[in-house]
């Protein structure tokens, strides 16, 4: 039997333990609720930063922008990003110009709501530039493009590989940087198929008959030539574009009153059927209409052959329009102007005036009439006679002067 000291000294004891599990038990309740409201404030601080920060992993455009904000991710990428594709050596590389902005703010916001977690993850999200990759895509399709371009009856195959050697895209546009190839090849294009300042055998007429001599000739303002410059656009285009094949008659071009690309796919050296001949030794002139001779004179003036330079100019020119009635200006050879009217005028000159035009206040017709007492470098036609050339005569048409 427990004495009654023994007894209280064990309740006391028991006390003490009561009191001190109590005392655990507040204090892992404090520390509980500490640890708990510690969590809550921190995973608050993360939701907040995760609304205005980037996850941790994130790339944008090759340049890591994690916990960053919009703004700054912005002006990182900006400082940092490679904007520009080139093909330089036929590789496609990637290189950046300081120049240009690579992205706007509002882009990169676009990013962050991709990537925007309630709290921060550090899950890796990687964006690449759209823009850039369909840039390189292009290139390297580019650097393998042929197109075939035809003119005059004859195919160029044309290789980007071969002609191109440098091509930048930046700014939201392809530039030929280096295209010193592609214009050596178009002007020897030129060469073999443009028909401006060539001289080429022609036969001229004879008589009635459209076969009389052959000679040599010269286009001065008649003929084509590639506008090489919007050839080369159009090329550089068809490289970019996949296109397979373009025509060269759409880039072409001619000299003189117009601009027209005159005797384009025509027979006969490119004269056609249809031209004017005039032979300034023989001072006659004929009208040639569908292979056959139409006007054939024999008494027409051509430029005073001596003197101060009156005379008609020969080679091969076109008749610019015809205009009726008209009134011809120039200077004398003493310097005092003229005004001539005349009832039919074709010029097939631009800066010297020359044409073909009725003279009425000529009296000397005869074959010497043109060595000292000539026009101003027209063809003089009788007012009797003019009327049929005119007729005859077709605007655009071949003009051959011979001596």
């Amino acid at each position: 039997m427990q004495s009654r000291k023994d007894l209280r000294k064990r309740n006391n004891r028991n006390n003490i333990i009561l009191i001190i599990g109590a005392i655990i038990i507040v204090l892992a309740i404090i520390f509980g609720v500490v640890i708990h409201n510690n969590r809550v404030a921190s995973e608050a601080r993360e939701r907040k930063f995760a609304t205005t920060h980037f996850n941790p992993n994130v790339t944008i455009y090759g340049v890591k922008v994690g916990n960053l904000t919009v703004a700054k991710a912005t002006a990182k990428i900006n400082q940092k990003a490679k904007n520009v594709v080139e093909l330089k050596n036929h590789k496609v590389i990637l290189s950046r110009d300081s120049s240009i902005k690579t992205i706007t703010k509002a882009k990169v916001q676009k990013y962050f709501t991709k990537q925007h977690t309630d709290v921060p993850s550090n899950t890796n999200y990687n964006y690449s530039s759209s823009e850039m990759a369909t840039a390189k895509k292009k290139l390297n399709q580019m650097n393998k493009a042929v197109v075939s371009y035809k003119i005059a009856g004859k195919t160029y195959q044309l290789k980007a590989t071969d002609l191109i050697d440098d091509v930048t895209y930046s700014n939201g546009k392809y530039d030929f940087k280096d295209v010193s190839k592609l214009t050596a090849k178009l002007t020897q294009m030129n060469k073999d198929v443009g028909t401006l300042k060539k001289s080429y055998k022609f036969t001229v007429p004879s008589g009635s008959s459209v076969k009389g001599k052959t000679i040599t000739v010269t286009n001065k303002s008649y003929g084509w030539g590639i506008y090489e410059q919007k050839a080369q656009a159009a090329i550089e285009k068809a490289f970019m574009n996949g296109t397979k094949t373009i025509n060269g008659a759409d880039y072409i071009y001619g000299l003189g009153y117009s601009t027209y690309a005159h005797g384009y796919g025509k027979s006969n050296h490119g004269i056609g059927n249809n031209y004017v001949v005039v032979s300034i030794k023989k001072q006659e002139l004929w009208v040639v209409r569908k292979g056959k001779v139409a006007v054939h004179l024999t008494d027409v003036v051509t430029g005073t052959y001596t003197g101060k330079g009156n005379r008609t100019p020969t080679g091969v020119w076109y008749i610019q329009y015809k205009e009726s009635p008209s009134t011809l200006r120039g200077y004398n050879d003493d310097g005092t102007k003229y005004a001539s009217k005349v009832k039919y005028w074709m010029p097939f000159t631009l800066t010297t005036g020359c044409g073909l035009h009725d003279a009425s206040w000529r009296t000397d017709w005869s074959k010497t009439a043109y060595l000292k007492g000539g026009s101003h470098g027209c063809v003089n036609i009788r007012p009797s006679e003019i009327h049929r050339v005119w007729k005859n005569v077709i605007k655009d048409e071949a003009v051959i002067v011979y001596n």
